[in-house]
């Protein structure tokens, strides 16, 4: 069903907080939806006619002539008849503002259902791992593997390289031969479907390059937002309490965890920072403004951390969003943030909140972020259990910087480029990106980040170019065809 008229000033509030970025989502991705008013979405009802493919369609149509931000690019007319599917309908009406680099394939069709599980709790299914692939040398590696989930059981973790994939152990494919035969969509597909009690044998390398083989059965599971093993450090930094933290995706179940850190932090007089955002594709904008507030102790009530634009004929939806200093709250002296082409949306909204008051004292470091300042709002129709993710909003600092389509580095005075070295833990103080961040705050001179564009690769399907992360040079992080949820805001997951 459509949104009728405009949600009350409750139901706009929760529809920011859900979706402002997010991997494949950018500045902050994910808004509640707004017809839910934030709440718990009813089941599919099947739906008859409303959910034929032509009904789904002409809905998805009406609500990007309402809402889109960039409505001068939707074509007048653009008949549905030749699209298979919404998202291939989607994909063509959006197409003039993904040719101008502002719609990256940020703007999905999606399941209620299963996005609310994994915003509520990071709710998965799979092996728990995150996978990075070189298509040059045609290999794919662990770079993370997540707590609870089958995988790290089976003891596979980061520095692990994957060379064959197969139903049984007789059957196993060589990962050379599967790029030989269909590049990285052929490893994706080599790996199943994301359901749980998919049964897959792992020939696996470890990093001392011993072989094993191990069958590893998908499972369902939750994505701990901050790692319980490395998430959160006090690291000694020739002399001086730095703290660390890595967050992996911006979701509900990230707020207590963040207080938690920032609380440790507080109580530890910590007042450097290493911020890890390598991988994080963004999420929910409250989280991420909640995010900015644990580092904004120093800030005051009247100070604004961000605005909220829409297009406008929406514009009387505009918010402005002042900091809101929490008991955590810490007053950070200097922080360095660990970025990659992967860091998309909330993670950005966050780095770009803190510039104006921090910029002589933060920096990036690793390599350039995707560039993604504007968020998507979620339009819900519950008979089909469809919700269109689109692009409604862009949102900027107090400064007014809007406009970091190319990613974040030419906004910033400092940056420190450094490799991502996935043959040690993250967050160890030897780890390329975790060692530069901490010369950084020491004050170590470094090679600062080129501010070229890190998007898509030709040869991406459009759900990889819609989150994409190039973790570096020839690295790409793996995505199916058809990403859940999950995929999209942790991108590389499996």
């Amino acid at each position: 069903m459509g949104i009728g008229k405009f949600p009350s000033v409750l139901a706009l509030a929760a529809m920011l907080s859900a979706c402002g970025g997010g991997g494949g989502t950018g500045a902050s991705n994910v808004t509640l939806p707004i017809n839910s008013g934030g709440g718990a979405t009813p089941a599919p009802t099947g739906g008859g006619s409303t959910c034929s493919l032509v009904s789904r369609q002409n809905w998805v149509k009406a609500q990007l002539d309402e809402w889109y931000l960039f409505p001068e690019t939707l074509p007048a007319t653009l008949s549905p008849a030749p699209f298979a599917t919404v998202q291939e309908y989607v994909d063509a009406l959006t197409a003039t503002a993904r040719s101008q680099n502002r719609d990256r394939f940020f703007t999905f069709i999606t399941s209620i259902a299963e996005e609310n599980a994994f915003l509520a709790s990071g709710a998965t299914a799979g092996f728990g791992i995150r996978l990075s692939y070189d298509s040059a040398a045609s290999r794919v590696f662990v770079i993370e593997a997540f707590e609870g989930a089958p995988a790290l059981a089976a003891g596979i973790d980061r520095g692990s390289e994957i060379t064959g994939i197969g139903t049984i152990a007789a059957n196993i494919q060589s990962v050379t031969s599967l790029f030989a035969s269909g590049g990285a969509q052929a490893v994706s597909s080599a790996l199943g479907p994301s359901t749980a009690g998919t049964s897959r044998v792992l020939r696996i390398r470890d990093a001392g390059g011993n072989e094993t083989t191990v069958t590893v059965t998908k499972a369902t599971f939750d994505i701990q937002p901050i790692s319980p093993r490395y998430g959160v450090q006090i690291i000694d930094n020739g002399g001086t309490k730095t703290g660390y933290i890595n967050l992996r995706t911006f979701i509900d179940s990230a707020e207590p965890q963040l207080r938690n850190a920032f609380e440790q932090f507080r109580a530890a007089g910590v007042t450097e920072l290493v911020i890890d955002l390598r991988y994080n594709g963004g999420g929910l904008v409250r989280t991420a403004e909640l995010f900015a507030d644990l580092l904004g102790g120093a800030r005051v009530t009247s100070d604004v951390q961000g605005v909220t634009r829409y297009r406008a004929s929406k514009s009387s939806n505009n918010v402005t969003r002042n900091f809101r200093p929490q008991s955590q709250s810490i007053s950070p002296t200097k922080v360095a943030f660990i970025t990659t082409g992967s860091s998309a949306s909330a993670s950005e909204l966050v780095i770009n909140a803190m510039i104006p008051s921090l910029d002589a004292n933060m920096a990036l470091v690793g390599t350039n972020t995707f560039g993604k300042p504007v968020g998507q709002i979620g339009l819900d129709q519950a008979a089909c259990d469809d919700r269109l993710r689109v692009v409604a909003f862009t949102t900027e600092n107090s400064a007014g910087n809007a406009n970091y389509f190319s990613g974040l580095a030419s906004s910033l005075t400092n940056s420190c480029n450094a490799a991502d070295d996935f043959t040690l833990a993250l967050g160890n103080p030897a780890e390329a990106s975790t060692a530069r961040a901490l010369g950084y705050l020491s004050g170590a001179s470094c090679t600062p980040i080129t501010s070229s564009q890190p998007g898509a690769v030709a040869g991406q399907n459009a759900a990889q170019r819609g989150k994409f992360a190039a973790v570096e040079e020839r690295r790409e992080l793996l995505m199916p065809q058809q990403p859940t949820p999950a995929q999209r805001e942790v991108p590389g997951t499996f």
